[in-house]
């Protein structure tokens, strides 16, 4: 079974994490634009990392075999600095047009403040205007509230559902982001937001359409093969394969594929990976010896579908 990874901060994570998620059978991921866990304090350090992103994470990936993708955005935390926030909004259409961007995102309410509010309004503009889906980021606090506050403030502006995921949602969200037609997305946290067994359960009451799991796995105590573990468990509780097909893959394709950077044929007619490739004359090695050239395809041939 191919995974996509559609939320996880792989710029926290190692080497080890990438080579045991291409063994999972995780082709694809998508990083959105996050937050360092203090704040930053010039415009310059968001340029810096916006443009890792877009270059270094994208290579590193590429020399394990997965298609790393990147969604841009001011994430709600850090938009309570409004002089700096400002700025990092004269960046945003910079790198918003980059190849392999998927999304605006991750964007919306922490703790839904009013300057929060104005730069997710703004953010969702920048989006209308490129043609491309939102990533929304629910707040932990007060989340209901939040949750119906975000897709009331996107209807707004005009911003059609199915343009829209809705990200961190748990059981007392689900029902009424579905209903207004909005992708639903679930973070897999090993003790907090959702685990692996109330997503099934999740699954096993509403279906699969339009929900999407990922692991938001970040710096903090978090999981990057959530979602394969997922998977792996959906089946076990007698969960039909088409549907944790759908939820673990194929709906994020769906939804992110809207951008036109998200192309299944991007990891099935991949070039060879090469891992004596370097960029900008840098190596992931360290001094070791490149792996044997071999295409993604192969790669996950060697995969068994399981997650011990």
């Amino acid at each position: 079974m191919r995974i996509i990874d559609p939320h996880i901060h792989m710029s926290s994570r190692t080497t080890d994490d990438y080579e045991a998620m291409r063994q999972a059978g995780v082709v694809a991921v998508i990083e959105p634009a996050f937050w360092l866990g203090q704040p930053r304090t010039e415009v310059g350090t968001f340029k810096d990392y916006f443009s890792s992103l877009v270059g270094w994470e994208r290579f590193r990936a590429s020399q394990f075999g997965i298609k790393h993708y990147c969604t841009i955005g001011l994430n709600s935390k850090e938009a309570n600095n409004d002089a700096l926030a400002q700025q990092v909004m004269e960046l945003l259409p910079l790198f918003a047009c980059k190849e392999g961007v998927v999304a605006i995102g991750e964007i919306g309410f922490d703790d839904q403040t009013a300057v929060e509010e104005k730069y997710y309004r703004l953010q969702l503009e920048l989006a209308k205007q490129l043609g491309l889906p939102v990533m929304v980021h629910t707040p932990h606090r007060d989340k209901k509230r939040g949750t119906t506050r975000s897709m009331d403030i996107a209807l707004e502006h005009g911003l059609p559902p199915h343009l829209v995921v809705i990200d961190h949602n748990n059981e007392e969200t689900v029902r009424e982001v579905l209903d207004r037609g909005f992708w639903a997305a679930f973070t897999i946290y090993p003790k907090t937001k959702m685990g692996n067994e109330r997503m099934v359960e999740v699954v096993r009451k509403y279906g699969s359409e339009r929900i999407i799991v990922d692991s938001s796995a970040d710096w903090g105590v978090s999981d990057p093969l959530a979602v394969p573990k997922t998977a792996n468990l959906m089946l076990q509780r007698g969960i039909a394969p088409a549907d944790v097909e759908k939820t673990c893959y194929g709906n994020a394709l769906a939804a992110y594929g809207q951008s036109g950077q998200f192309n299944e044929s991007d990891w099935l007619q991949a070039s060879p990976i090469d891992q004596a490739t370097l960029f900008d004359g840098n190596s992931v090695l360290r001094g070791q010896t490149p792996q044997a050239v071999a295409s993604p395809a192969e790669l996950q041939a060697t995969v068994s579908g399981t997650i011990e």
